[in-house]
C-alpha cells in the first residue's frame, strides 16, 4: 500500500517542490491550498488536489474527511501553509494579527488534530512543521509573524513529546531567505500597513533593503527547501529540527552566542 503526504501551501513555493519530490518518490500525494487553480500543474502529474483554507473550520474537516474516505490512512502531513503580515505593531490592526494566527497556527493545529486519530490508529505518522529561522530570532515590523513562528516551535516541540508513544514523529524545518513570493508579500503588507505615518522612514529603509537582497543571488532556491523537507518527512531516524536558506544558521547563532543586544546591533545596523 502507497503512503499517503498531506502538503499544505502547495500551490506554489516549498509546499509545491516538496509535493513534486514526494511524488517522484512513490508517495500518494495531496496538495492543498485555497487557489486550486495554481495547481493544475500538480495534477496532471498525477498529484491530488484538495481545497483547503486554514481559516474555515469546516473546509479543514471536508479535506481530512474527503483524504481518509479515499486511502484511510494518511502518513505524512507538512504544515507548510502560511504567510508574513508585516508592520508597526501600533499599525497592524488586530483583526489582522488574529488572522496571522489562524494561518500560521491555529489552522495547522486544527488540521493536525484532526489527522492524529488516524495516525494513532497506524501506530507511525510524520508531522512536519515549516517554522522559519524567524521562529529563533526576531526582525522590525515582523511581531505578529515572528510570534507565529516562535509559538510554532513550542508548539512542536510539545506535540513531539506527547506523540513519542504512538510511533508518530514531530519535525520542525527552519528555513532561511528562500526564492519565493513570501517576502514580496510581507514586504506589501509593510508598506500598506506602515509606509505612512510615524514609522514609515524606518519600514521604508526596511523596505529598500528587502529589494536590494531579493534582487542579488543571496537567496536559496526553493527546490533545495523541496528537498530539505522531503528529507524531513522520510528520514528513518529524522532530526527534531532541519536548518536551511540562507543566513538562517548565521543568524540563529548569533542570536543564541552573543545575545539579544549584539543582535539588536546587527539587525539595526543593516537598516542603515
Amino acid at each position: 500500500m502507497k503512503k499517503v503526504a498531506l502538503i499544505t501551501g502547495a500551490s506554489s513555493g516549498m509546499g509545491k517542490s516538496t509535493a513534486n519530490i514526494l511524488h517522484s518518490q512513490g508517495y500518494t500525494v495531496y496538495g492543498a491550498a485555497r487557489r486550486t487553480d495554481e495547481m493544475n500543474d500538480l495534477k496532471t502529474k498525477g498529484i491530488r488536489i484538495i481545497a483547503l483554507d486554514l481559516t474555515d473550520d469546516a473546509s479543514i474537516v471536508e479535506a481530512v474527511n474527503t483524504i481518509i474516505s479515499k486511502e484511510d490512512r494518511i502518513d505524512i502531513l507538512v504544515n507548510n501553509a502560511g504567510y508574513g503580515s508585516y508592520g508597526a505593531v501600533e499599525d497592524v490592526p488586530l483583526d489582522e494579527a488574529r488572522r496571522q494566527f489562524e494561518v500560521n497556527l491555529f489552522g495547522m493545529a486544527r488540521l493536525t488534530q484532526l489527522i492524529l486519530p488516524t495516525m494513532r490508529k497506524q501506530k507511525s505518522g510524520r508531522i512536519v512543521n515549516i517554522s522559519s529561522m524567524g521562529g529563533k530570532i526576531y526582525t522590525p515590523f515582523g511581531a505578529w509573524y515572528h510570534a507565529t513562528k516562535h509559538a510554532v516551535e513550542g508548539y512542536s516541540d510539545c506535540l513531539r513529546l506527547e506523540l513519542k508513544d504512538f510511533g508518530i514523529d514531530v519535525v520542525v524545518v527552519e528555513p532561511g531567505g528562500i526564492k519565493t513570493a513570501w517576502g514580496a508579500i510581507a514586504m506589501k503588507n509593510l508598506q500598506q500597513t506602515s509606509g505612512k505615518g510615524a514609522y514609515a522612514g524606518f519600514a521604508n529603509k526596511v523596505f529598500e533593503n528587502f529589494n536590494k537582497m531579493n534582487l542579488g543571488s543571496q537567496l536559496t532556491d526553493v527546490e533545495i527547501l523541496g528537498q530539505t523537507i522531503a528529507k524531513a518527512a522520510t528520514d528513518k531516524n529524522p532530526k527534531t529540527r532541519y536548518v536551511k536558506g540562507y543566513m538562517a544558521k548565521p543568524a540563529m547563532a548569533i542570536r543564541k552566542w552573543f545575545g539579544d543586544k549584539v543582535f539588536d546591533k546587527i539587525i539595526m545596523g543593516q537598516m542603515k
